[in-house]
């Protein structure tokens, strides 16, 4: 994927505030070492850096573009250009903080076991993933997949959605842990602008679709999925549109 930091970024706030609730529950006041796994732009970093200004703490994610805004952002951090699924550090870590990537990547069961590993005894896993992919602003992307010419390519993209269940990564993570946390948050977002729900997951979901399609086939796809968000997601009579969003949170402490 080719990601646009700026597009990701138009939705800042709603975006970072999973983030600060999930780093408000980490249980650990003077780690040594901090992972930002999949730090993106780097618009979370700064929070970690702010609540452990000691800490050797190192950024990573998979795209040149997130990665070149986030070292402009904070420079006294280091970032690095990882494959979070093959992920193998040399070291372990006090806290590996993961806001918002994890979802991405396929086979939980071998990745959550692969970043259990790499937590120093002691320490804890922080991770937030969205769960919101059976609302309209995902499932309507689907349907629109499904019903035009660019099907045959589009459908493939359309992998098993990662993200589980709760139940699934207490069962996953019990046996590995010495405490676990998990839950749920729907976030009732209150967006701005035209038809800003499609504008949203243009940031994130929507990209994964419009990268393979040149025009007009990438336009005409962006068009029909628009008007139905539009429709899914209307305005308020104050002009703004509420948008529900679920995030799964889990604090493992090893």
């Amino acid at each position: 994927m080719v990601w646009d930091p700026q597009q990701y970024l138009a939705f800042a706030a709603p975006r970072l505030q999973p983030a600060i609730d999930l780093l408000a529950r980490v249980p650990i006041d003077a780690p040594g070492t901090v992972v930002d796994l999949g730090c993106g732009p780097g618009n979370v970093t700064p929070l970690l850096r702010q609540r452990w200004p000691s800490a050797r703490m190192v950024g990573l994610d998979n795209s040149d573009e997130m990665l070149a805004r986030a070292r402009d952002s904070l420079p006294d951090v280091t970032f690095e250009k990882t494959d979070i699924a093959n992920w193998q550090p040399d070291t372990v870590y006090d806290i590996i903080y993961s806001n918002a990537a994890l979802q991405w990547i396929v086979g939980h069961d071998d990745l959550f076991a692969n970043i259990a590993a790499r937590v120093a005894p002691g320490g804890v896993l922080a991770v937030q993933m969205p769960r919101n992919f059976e609302a309209p602003s995902h499932s309507l992307m689907l349907d629109v997949v499904r019903e035009g010419p660019w099907r045959e390519i589009l459908e493939p993209v359309w992998v098993n959605v990662p993200t589980q269940a709760p139940s699934y990564y207490y069962n996953l993570l019990d046996p590995l842990v010495r405490d676990l946390h998990i839950w749920e948050t729907e976030y009732l977002q209150v967006l701005e602008g035209d038809n800003p729900v499609a504008e949203y997951t243009k940031g994130t979901w929507l990209t994964r679709f419009l990268n393979p399609l040149d025009e007009p086939w990438c336009s005409e796809f962006e068009a029909i999925y628009r008007d139905r968000i539009v429709a899914a997601y209307p305005p308020e009579s104050n002009g703004k549109t509420l948008f529900p969003f679920r995030r799964l949170f889990i604090v493992a402490s090893f």
